[in-house]
């Protein structure tokens, strides 16, 4: 099993990143769900991710792992923090969102615990996990 993430994670990287960019257009423009600060910012590490990763799978540049790592993990942490604020009260309290859209606004709720930051922190992890199976050839 270890040998399948080794040989496919960097191909598997890149169709989560894929996925989520696409998944967050189609909330933004076709659903047309107005991101908040936090959303943007989430946007911000996963974009890149989509064209550094498809590059890499690409090219076969394993070693992109130590530039994909840090905006994974960073990304992460914001998706964190968003989706605690979103299902944690105290959290909303010390929100950075002060205008538009509020960041505890949930449009979409599945299963009661599934929002669009679950859904981006769920892809950030898969990618660092993946990301971290990837070795050198």
């Amino acid at each position: 099993m270890k040998s399948f993430f080794e040989k496919y994670g960097l191909y598997l990287a890149w169709l989560v990143a894929l996925t989520a960019t696409l998944g967050s257009l189609y909330f933004s423009e076709i659903r047309e769900f107005v991101p908040c600060e936090l959303c943007w910012i989430q946007r911000i590490f996963m974009y890149p991710l989509t064209i550094l990763l498809g590059i890499a799978v690409f090219t076969d540049d394993r070693a992109v792992r130590k530039y994909v790592l840090p905006l994974t993990i960073i990304g992460g942490i914001v998706s964190l923090y968003h989706y605690l604020v979103q299902k944690v009260p105290g959290f909303a309290e010390i929100q950075p969102c002060a205008q538009g859209v509020p960041c505890s606004g949930q449009y979409i709720n599945w299963f009661g615990f599934v929002t669009i930051p679950f859904l981006a922190l769920t892809a950030f992890t898969l990618i660092t996990i993946l990301m971290w199976n990837v070795k050198k050839r």
